[in-house]
């Protein structure tokens, strides 16, 4: 709440803003102190300072709506409109109330659950990332809005790898978020499975856990974990384009990885012609020394 308030506020004196109290230097410095008593665990004094803080944004709302038929330029009251709305429902909403606004620019982000200890939470958009078993090769990148099932996710994103591949996947092993997704067309490997194991499935198994590096290099390589495109469809191209870099990546490692095992093969070959042509003979370099 404290910074979505506190951007409100930092976000009028910029367009114009028609009336002299915009609250621009209390209001950052009150959210910073609102993250401090979070931080401390003082939440008595944080709830407090976040009350003020709301204050501030309410105020600020009421008395721009009051002024708004001042603004002459169209394009601005406009906007101001649109930015109204949202900081209406951001004043309005409780917490645990359906649709929350984390940011203003970017309403559409969601809060994801992590099963983390360090991490709890991430904002933003919900990616699928679906890798081959052996290789590692991205074959579909796909966003989803709206923070869905994790199980709901995987029908579309086998529905992307059979429209970019050509091809619908055989198999497709997960761990055990995606339970109760309803896929049927292709065989779902659900990580922690005992009946009717293989040895050919007890090894795809092994190979799942290799798509956490993956991901993790999508997410810092890649930078995937900081979209610079706005709203959906920003993120729904960003994601795509992730995948394709991490491709190229591993192309090139496979490329330099070939190219450096094609020059050591030429110079062994080149050394073995040399012992070939002057034999095992000492080496004598021109010129004699000299020692006094």
């Amino acid at each position: 709440m404290s910074g979505p308030a506190s951007s409100w506020l930092h976000w009028l004196p910029r367009r114009g803003s028609p009336f002299g109290k915009n609250y621009d230097r209390l209001a950052p410095r009150l959210a910073r102190q609102v993250g401090r008593y979070a931080h401390a665990r003082q939440f008595k004094r944080m709830r407090k300072a976040l009350k003020k803080l709301k204050g501030y944004a309410g105020g600020v709302l009421r008395d721009l709506r009051r002024q708004l038929d001042d603004i002459s330029t169209r394009a601005l009251r406009e906007r101001v409109l649109d930015r109204l709305v949202l900081v209406d429902g951001l004043l309005q909403q409780g917490p645990k109330s359906a649709g929350k606004i984390y940011i203003l620019h970017e309403p559409q982000v969601d809060c994801i659950s992590k099963a983390e200890a360090r991490r709890r939470y991430e904002f933003g958009t919900m990616v699928s990332i679906a890798t081959s078993i052996d290789e590692g090769f991205v074959l579909g990148t796909r966003s989803f809005p709206g923070n869905p099932y994790v199980g709901h996710t995987l029908a579309p994103a086998l529905e992307q790898i059979e429209i970019l591949t050509g091809a619908a996947p055989e198999r497709a092993v997960v761990d055990r978020g995606y339970r109760g997704h309803g896929v049927k067309t292709t065989r779902v490997l659900i990580s922690g499975m005992r009946r009717g194991l293989t040895p050919t499935l007890v090894r795809l198994f092994r190979r799942h856990s290799a798509i956490e590096p993956e991901i993790g290099h999508i997410k810092t390589d890649g930078r995937l974990a900081r979209c610079p495109l706005k709203r959906l469809i920003g993120d729904a191209v960003f994601a795509v384009l992730c995948g394709c870099g991490h491709n190229i990546r591993k192309i090139l490692a496979h490329l330099r990885a070939l190219w450096a095992q094609i020059w050591t093969a030429i110079l062994f070959a080149m050394v073995r012609k040399t012992r070939d042509t002057f034999g095992n003979r000492p080496y004598s370099p021109i010129g004699t020394a000299c020692s006094a």
